[in-house]
């Protein structure tokens, strides 16, 4: 019996290792699944966001199968607001939005949608708008009563010395004030090493600088490319979970800085992190191959997976990579992964994603939809250079 209990113990730490408890979520019944939608920054960024471009961008994703397609959030970023009245109350820009916040949320929630908007910790946001800070209560009791579902709030034109938890702590405590349930997107660009902290404050949170539209870049002034997000990723994984998310910014897919392969990796990725999946393209010119991407449901199946665990890497043979993530009807989801310049096969074994070597498995390849059935001990397939392959395994 006690040898027994000696081995149970030891198959319980093992999977405690490979699989560590997150920690506390955010408990406002938000975000259960990672977040999807819209944002406006990618593609429109100051200038180009108006009135109009939120609601023809409602059109299309109440249209275009991308709501059906789980698709919800239309969010505002930089830019839509302008001043504060005599009573510090946050006014919308009426050059851009002449009808006002509320009216657009009434339209955006005609389609069924949801609205989103930005704002920032400090005294002013990214583009010098005006921040929340000394304002958080006031603020969002105003998105609530414009009926507001989603806030994201960033970390520019911070006192000195600010501390970010606190900082996030007392605007999550504002939200819950407000008496509108909101899903609560803090975005101080892991500066603050948010995954220890950020679990309990909001339901996601930016683990990485800004995304750029390439592949492999490091701005100077800061940003990074899918593979250096892709790289920052992986050491934070047990982080995350349903109510709160790492965060590793918006979707670029579309948006011409990436190829098509890199696009589908891009959008793979994001998926296999459980990331929020947030698209920033302009949507009315929309390629084919971008649809394809954006509403391959079973990729997004694999994103939203309701154990919420976020996939990890299980191998690495210098640019070739295999990535994992556990789902929870037992299988994995498994990206194999070709960092290098020339199409190259790549292999999993059934022990680098937990199982015996002697099972057998059904393998189902998400993007070209082909399964094998009683795959024994491992599975290789031909990846493209700066591409993946996207399976599932089901013992």
């Amino acid at each position: 019996m006690r040898i027994r209990i000696c081995r149970a113990l030891t198959v319980v730490l093992a999977l405690l290792v490979m699989y560590p408890v997150a920690a506390p979520a955010l408990d406002n019944g938000l975000a259960r699944t990672p977040p999807m939608g819209w944002n406006s920054w990618n593609k429109f960024a100051c200038a180009g966001l108006n009135e109009q471009v939120i609601r023809e961008t409602a059109d299309i994703i109440a249209s275009n199968g991308m709501k059906d397609a789980g698709y919800e959030y239309v969010n505002l970023d930089d830019c839509w607001q302008i001043s504060r009245d005599a009573s510090g109350n946050i006014v919308p820009d009426p050059s851009k939005f002449p009808s006002g916040i509320k009216a657009l949320a009434d339209y955006v929630h005609s389609k069924g949608l949801k609205i989103g908007l930005y704002t920032d910790v400090g005294t002013n946001t990214c583009a010098g708008r005006p921040g929340s800070a000394g304002h958080e209560y006031q603020d969002a009791k105003q998105y609530a009563a414009w009926g507001i579902d989603y806030v994201k709030v960033d970390w520019c034109h911070t006192f000195p010395g600010q501390n970010a938890e606190a900082s996030y702590t007392l605007f999550r405590d504002a939200i819950a004030a407000s008496g509108r349930p909101m899903v609560f997107s803090i975005c101080e660009w892991g500066s603050n090493k948010p995954w220890l902290w950020a679990g309990p404050v909001g339901n996601l949170s930016r683990s990485t600088d800004d995304i750029q539209d390439c592949w492999s870049c490091k701005r100077t002034w800061g940003g990074n490319g899918v593979v250096q997000i892709i790289d920052l990723m992986n050491n934070i994984w047990m982080y995350s979970g349903p109510g709160h998310w790492n965060d590793p910014d918006m979707l670029e897919v579309g948006n011409g800085g990436l190829t098509t392969e890199e696009d589908r990796a891009h959008f793979s990725m994001w998926a296999l992190f459980s990331a929020p999946l947030l698209v920033g393209t302009d949507l009315s010119h929309m390629s084919d191959a971008t649809k394809s991407i954006l509403l391959n449901k079973e990729v997004i199946a694999i994103d939203q997976d309701p154990l919420g665990i976020q996939g990890h890497r299980v191998k690495k043979d210098g640019d070739l990579e295999v990535w994992s993530k556990q789902l929870a009807n037992g299988g994995r989801a498994v990206v194999l992964f070709n960092r290098s310049a020339s199409a190259a096969p790549i292999a999993v074994d059934w022990t680098d994603i937990g199982y015996p070597d002697s099972i057998s498995a059904t393998v189902h390849d998400l993007w070209s939809g082909k399964t094998t059935t009683d795959q024994k001990g491992s599975y290789s397939a031909q990846v493209p250079s700066h591409g993946v392959v996207m399976v599932t395994v089901m013992p």
